[in-house]
């Protein structure tokens, strides 16, 4: 039984009350997901394939990410998924935004991962992923909607277009 912390739509912690996951969440409480995008430091972005079994299964996800256990903040959610979905333990983590989902209850902080790692080391967590990639930039931007999941993960390469920051 996986146990959540009760959040806000501030993101304040509240006393007292937990979530477990499965069951419905009351309203006026939130439950906190970490969603992490990992970028090489050469430029390219991670790409990871959701297992066939899981919903969306076989497209392609921008992110590693889960909910954050009781307890846990959001920079140790991120962390925490990051390696158990990829296997990296982030050179930089940084928190890029908070998006709340109020149909879903759900409070994402987005994060990007900055990392060195050998491209050929990714871990691929069973029951979650089934394969990954390496993309350019040039390549992500490409990626349609019929691929890649979630209007969140298309927002967010929306802001990598021609002039946004790398």
């Amino acid at each position: 039984m996986e146990i959540w912390d009760a959040y806000d739509e501030n993101m304040n912690r509240l006393e007292g009350r937990t979530l477990i996951r499965g069951e419905e969440i009351p309203e006026g409480c939130y439950h906190l997901v970490a969603d992490i995008a990992v970028r090489h430091e050469d430029g390219s972005w991670l790409l990871m394939r959701r297992d066939p079994r899981k919903h969306l299964g076989g497209m392609w996800e921008l992110t590693a990410g889960g909910s954050a256990l009781r307890g846990e903040g959001p920079f140790e959610c991120a962390a925490r998924e990051l390696y158990e979905e990829t296997g990296i333990s982030p050179d930089t983590l940084t928190e890029v935004g908070r998006v709340i989902h109020h149909g879903n209850r759900t409070i994402y902080a987005e994060y990007l991962c900055t990392t060195a790692a050998d491209k050929n080391s990714v871990v691929q967590q069973e029951g979650e992923t089934c394969a990954y990639r390496w993309v350019s930039r040039e390549e992500l931007l490409k990626t349609g909607r019929d691929e890649l999941v979630t209007q969140r993960i298309q927002n967010f390469i929306g802001e990598l277009a021609p002039g946004a920051p790398d």
